[in-house]
């Protein structure tokens, strides 16, 4: 019992620790297509919004997320001051080990507040290049203290949704689609950055700075998803969930070569030249695909379901940029939020999860966190101006914002 304990809560911290790596792939993947002259800003920004998301959800997200009792049940978790999260000694049914499963609590904390990051994450690039940092990370506080908690514990935390039998292995909805749902909101309160379009409203190219920087944190991402999804198995010390954690990290892997296969398929058919953004934006579009059921699918179905997220995203990102005109310089709503919406509606598919329920969860998730999002910037912004003025843009977010350039040759 005691080995079984030490292998399972070892495997919670490092599929952790992976999953924290991501936050570099992030940071590496926004630097890279954000403009020079941003890239200080945009770091500095994932290196905040991570420590701010750990010390939102210690503080108070973590017994948001996994109450022992409930406010309205099965909706509004009742908060107290027990839920501070400062003791060292609060037994386990105070705070709550919902999985039934025996590692250790802490282990158990750190595998969820480096997924409250990952959700924060997806904002920062789809806000890059015109949003000042001091109302970003009060965003983060939000976002990150009350915002995701609630909506994560309607799923995961005993909430209505998992009432109904709504299917979110490791979160395509909970964590993806809620990052790109704040994200929308955000973006379309901030506007486009200057120079974004044209008088007639025609898209122009904001080429990214560094492009093997970008792909360094595609591979980053790809690599800390193994965690992701592997560590939401949630125990490794049996014979059944070392074969189930194995299956998810082939599929996992399966999905994203589908997602980058089917991304530069279609570039070149539609334009004759293979669009490496693309490419990277297919393997994120594989892997949340594949991360709401990451264990049922056979290997070849999860290439499908990682192709489809790969196809689907190149049409989003040129949806929202040419039609809609949000200005999402990484594609991050479309590769999370539009991809997550496929990945929770595919999983009827291999289970035996329901439509209805599962697209109950995609309007809740969705529409909760844009609403909570929206309401939550637009008062940010009446105290405090959300968005860098024409002449910070101009000379750059690093000068403005931050004082060090990351390429001061520029």
């Amino acid at each position: 019992m005691e080995i079984a304990f030490a292998l399972d809560t070892f495997y919670a911290v490092m599929a952790g620790a992976l999953v924290m790596f991501m936050a570099a792939g992030f940071t590496m993947l926004e630097a890279g297509l954000v403009q020079k002259k941003d890239v200080s800003e945009i770091v500095t920004k994932n290196i905040g919004l991570y420590s701010i998301a750990c010390i939102m959800y210690l503080v108070c997200g973590f017994m948001v997320m996994y109450p022992s009792t409930f406010f309205i049940e099965g909706f509004l978790p009742k908060f107290s001051l027990a839920s501070l999260g400062l003791s060292t000694s609060l037994p386990n049914e105070e705070i709550g080990i919902p999985y039934g499963m025996e590692y250790s609590q802490q282990a158990d904390f750190f595998f969820q507040v480096v997924f409250v990051a990952t959700a924060m994450s997806i904002v920062s690039g789809a806000v890059a290049g015109r949003m000042k940092l001091i109302p970003f990370f009060i965003f983060a506080i939000v976002l990150t203290g009350v915002i995701y908690p609630i909506q994560g514990y309607w799923n995961w935390g005993g909430g209505f949704l998992n009432t109904m039998g709504y299917s979110d292995y490791a979160g395509s909805g909970t964590v993806h689609l809620c990052g790109a749902a704040a994200a929308l909101a955000v973006a379309l309160v901030l506007g486009a950055r200057k120079g974004k379009y044209a008088e007639d409203g025609t898209s122009l190219p904001m080429p990214g700075s560094n492009i093997p920087m970008a792909a360094l944190g595609v591979w980053i991402l790809w690599l800390g998803w193994f965690g992701f999804n592997g560590g939401s198995e949630l125990a490794i010390a049996s014979e059944g969930s070392a074969i189930a954690v194995s299956q998810v990290f082939l599929n996992t892997n399966m999905a994203a070569s589908g997602g980058v296969v089917a991304a530069i398929f279609i570039s070149l058919i539609l334009t004759g030249k293979m669009d490496v953004t693309m490419a990277m934006n297919g393997a994120i579009a594989g892997l949340v695909a594949i991360t709401a059921n990451p264990l049922d699918p056979t290997a070849g179905s999860a290439v499908l379901i990682g192709a489809a997220g790969g196809a689907l995203v190149y049409f989003s990102i040129l949806f929202f940029d040419k039609t809609l005109k949000v200005d999402d310089p990484v594609g991050a709503i479309s590769a999370h939020g539009i991809v997550g919406i496929l990945g929770v509606m595919v999983v009827p598919l291999s289970n035996d999860a329901s439509f209805v329920t599962q697209f109950i969860g995609v309007i809740s998730i969705a529409g909760f966190t844009f609403i909570a999002s929206l309401v939550t910037i637009l008062v940010i912004n009446n105290f405090l101006p959300i968005r860098a003025s024409d002449e910070e843009q101009y000379q750059g977010l690093d000068k403005s914002e931050i004082g060090v350039e990351a390429y001061p040759e520029f």
